[in-house]
């Protein structure tokens, strides 16, 4: 044969794109070419190499605290949730920080042996914020993406939540270290936390992510206020050996109606997109 399928006409023939008649001639030709069908082969290699690698260059390149997850053996999507949680990042970790220092700085203003009411106040209300800030189409912004993503709305609230916990847990834990000598007491604030937290995430699917929590929020708040109101002497309520009762059972309960309620997520993420 003294004519074959020029290269171009290949490269197109190969991709879909090569129009009618040299469609109709290729086609013939190619049937009857051992040549021309090996160079087809050859092409279709090249170009699948060169949207591999352009694939490659367009991948977004994972930050050092994802690198870190993908290290500790988190899964590639699950790292990647975690890492786009909007409260991981520092300027809310800094604003936590914040917080905790201007708590433990009133701590060591006050007169010696009075119980750290702010820090106590404070610290539960920062994992229930941390949370309310992660999970919502007006404050996270790669919920589209979670959206569309195959991935159930309760276990991408649930990732979200534990790295929330986990962050301003261990940053709450360093601060208590840090108040001046209330012992086991400073910890206090640890159960009213996860009665907070969870009792926000159970209102999340009838109120949203954000009205839920806030409205628990408000209400510790309202709660803190009536009990300094009666308190006559020693600790507020809520961190008297009762009060902690009463959070252990509130948190249990929260988290009970949260498992109760893991499948209307999806819809309520359905609903706000």
């Amino acid at each position: 044969m003294s004519w074959h399928v020029p290269e171009e006409d290949l490269r197109a023939y190969a991709r879909g794109e090569l129009a009618a008649p040299a469609l109709w001639s290729a086609d013939a030709h190619l049937a009857a070419c051992a040549r021309c069908r090996g160079g087809l082969g050859a092409v279709g290699d090249v170009d699948g190499g060169w949207e591999r690698l352009d694939a490659e260059l367009d991948a977004p390149r994972p930050g050092m605290f994802e690198g870190l997850l993908v290290r500790a053996g988190v899964a590639d999507h699950t790292a990647r949730l975690l890492a786009a949680t909007p409260v991981l990042r520092r300027s809310w970790l800094g604003a936590v920080v914040v917080v905790l220092v201007l708590s433990v700085a009133a701590a060591y203003a006050a007169p010696p042996g009075r119980s750290p009411t702010l820090f106590l106040a404070l610290a539960p209300l920062l994992p229930l914020a941390g949370v309310a800030l992660s999970y919502g189409p007006a404050l996270d912004p790669t919920y589209e993406m979670a959206v569309v993503a195959p991935l159930h709305g309760f276990r991408l609230l649930m990732i979200r939540t534990v790295a929330v916990l986990a962050a301003v847990l261990g940053l709450g834990g360093l601060a208590t270290l840090a108040l001046p000598g209330y012992g086991l007491r400073a910890l206090a604030w640890l159960l009213p936390a996860l009665a907070l937290t969870s009792t926000g995430l159970a209102l999340t699917p009838r109120f949203g992510p954000v009205a839920g929590p806030g409205a628990v929020g408000g209400a510790w708040l309202v709660l803190l206020a009536v009990a300094e109101a009666v308190r006559e002497g020693g600790p507020l309520a809520p961190f008297t050996v009762t009060g902690q009762g009463v959070a252990a059972g509130v948190a249990v309960a929260g988290a009970g109606l949260l498992c109760a309620l893991r499948d209307r997520f999806d819809f309520s993420r359905g609903s706000a997109a």
